[in-house]
């Protein structure tokens, strides 16, 4: 389904008989849209939109939002349904292709990505280069992008077979180096994936297991991990996506483009969030401290801030909240840490958010970061893998939406306007008379 023409829009320009007619188009769903591409040619200015909060960058048929009444949906499935019955590794079938699979081209997809869950083993190498003490996403953005010094032999975006190949060894491969990146950091043995474990149970027994002992994935962790990758795996137009299709846009490889999209969620705005949840945690200390912590919040002269509250996009809810908060407690009361401290604090402080009329008339409801972040450091995971784990995830969407630009007719390479407000028709002066 392609977008509609619905109508018209007619700009005029003040103080001079010039007009634009921008054609309004609607899509399947969602807000409408004025095209703007001959707004110059017709009346010689440009648009004005910082951060592209109010613009359109392209047509997509993959992530639905209303953030207003709390729907996510992935290819028109909510993600509430995809997260009740479905695996990552269907989800990421119905992202990449656009329709739920059938029983055998599920078990032909899975076995394509489970072929390629081996990295060549001279990328080992590249991790002696890192410091011990390497954030792993650095590591992650290094590795990724060197993907295509390795597996050059099918980087031929025009054509469709080959981009399915890069498509399947992203998926599969980016666990893998996750897992190594971690391991790097801990001063342990990279583990070798399991073929036989499901996507999710593999990636944590290469994050947890050791030659010394066996190893077994516990189904509920399993779960969580599974959702944890399923709900993030992806979410329209945000910073890093946008990041991916603006470089795949210059016809570069898949494994760079999805470099710079780890890049892009590796800044706090984004991919940091719940790794901010845990920080915040710690600095209020004690449960004791939540009701100085809740004041300086409400003031508005303080600039303390309720991390993993709210969210830029949802009004009201998040979806993905919903479902995490359920799997957060099924976790907690797995691993019995009902008396560690920080997520005592984080259930104490969620408790608040939840009853207090000052958080809930401005709709400050706990996101998924809270309870992803909670899960991730019940599970014993470090803060610093947070946003790997993050990227792990959203590889799918960041793949899916670069094959959807690929294909896409109406591509053209990326290139945003700008207002000049710099100094012009300075003379050059030569350096002995410079003041």
């Amino acid at each position: 389904m392609s977008m509609k023409k619905t109508g018209s829009l007619t700009v005029t320009l003040d103080g001079s008989n010039k007009t634009a007619s921008l054609p309004l188009y609607e899509g399947s769903a969602g807000t409408p849209v004025a095209d703007i591409r001959k707004i110059y040619n017709d009346i010689g200015v440009f648009t004005f939109d910082p951060g592209y909060g109010e613009t359109a960058s392209c047509e997509s048929q993959i992530t639905y939002i209303d953030g207003d009444a709390g729907v996510l949906q992935y290819r028109g499935y909510p993600i509430e349904q995809l997260a009740e019955n479905s695996d990552f590794v269907e989800v990421c079938y119905l992202l990449m292709y656009g329709e739920l699979p059938t029983t055998e081209q599920l078990a032909k997809f899975r076995d394509g990505v489970t072929r390629h869950t081996m990295v060549h083993e001279q990328i080992r190498n590249f991790f002696n280069g890192f410091r011990r003490d390497a954030h792993p996403m650095a590591i992650m953005c290094g590795v990724v992008g060197a993907l295509a010094a390795f597996y050059h032999d099918n980087l031929d975006i025009n054509d469709a077979k080959q981009r399915e190949i890069a498509a399947f060894r992203l998926v599969a491969k980016v666990p893998t180096i996750a897992a190594m990146a971690y391991k790097y950091s801990q001063g342990q043995p990279f583990v070798y994936p399991r073929n036989d474990l499901s996507y999710a149970a593999n990636f944590l027994h290469m994050l947890n297991s050791v030659p010394a002992e066996e190893y077994k994935v516990s189904p509920t962790l399993e779960k969580a991990m599974d959702l944890i990758l399923i709900l993030h795996a992806d979410h329209e137009q945000n910073a890093s996506t946008s990041t991916v299709r603006l470089v795949g846009s210059t016809g570069a490889n898949p494994f760079a483009c999805v470099a710079a999209g780890i890049a892009a969620l590796w800044g706090p705005s984004h991919g940091g969030a719940n790794e901010a949840v845990l920080k915040m945690l710690a600095e209020i200390g004690d449960k004791s401290n939540i009701p100085q912590f809740i004041s300086e919040v409400k003031d508005k002269n303080s600039h303390t801030k309720l991390m993993g509250f709210g969210h830029r996009v949802y009004k009201n809810f998040d979806p993905r909240a919903k479902i995490m908060k359920e799997t957060c407690h099924k976790v907690l009361a797995e691993l019995g840490v009902t008396n560690e401290p920080l997520l005592e604090l984080a259930m104490e402080l969620e408790k608040i958010a939840l009853e207090d009329e000052y958080f809930v008339s401005r709709k400050l409801y706990p996101n998924v970061d809270f309870y992803s972040g909670i899960i991730q450091k019940a599970m014993g995971i470090p803060t610093s893998m947070f946003t790997v784990i993050f990227a792990v995830a959203r590889t799918i969407g960041w793949i899916s939406q670069w094959k959807e630009l690929i294909e896409d007719p109406a591509q053209r390479i990326g290139r945003p306007r700008q207002i000049y407000t710099g100094a012009v028709d300075l003379q050059y002066k030569d350096i002995a008379s410079r003041g």
